[in-house]
């Protein structure tokens, strides 16, 4: 139980990183499903950044904003790449 409660507290956080992203992003509109994947491959990607410096994120917050910087990193990338084609 507790692994599926850890689960969705996931979720909820790169819902949450991925639509701040979106706003941060001069107003990218991304959808419900578009925000949480954004989301979640940014806190994948900002829980990869900051494991050379970590923080301190037990909390909630903290949590959030890795995740929002891993979530601003993949759309900037996605941004780049784009403008290439």
């Amino acid at each position: 139980m507790h692994d599926l409660r850890r689960f969705i507290m996931f979720l909820i956080i790169g819902l949450i990183a991925g639509w701040l992203a979106g706003i941060v992003m001069r107003g990218r509109h991304l959808g419900v499903l578009g925000s949480l994947v954004v989301g979640v491959l940014g806190a994948l990607i900002g829980g990869f950044l900051f494991s050379v410096f970590p923080p301190d994120v037990r909390a909630f917050i903290g949590e959030v904003c890795v995740a929002l910087v891993g979530a601003v990193v993949l759309l900037f990338l996605l941004g780049v790449v784009d403008k290439r084609k």
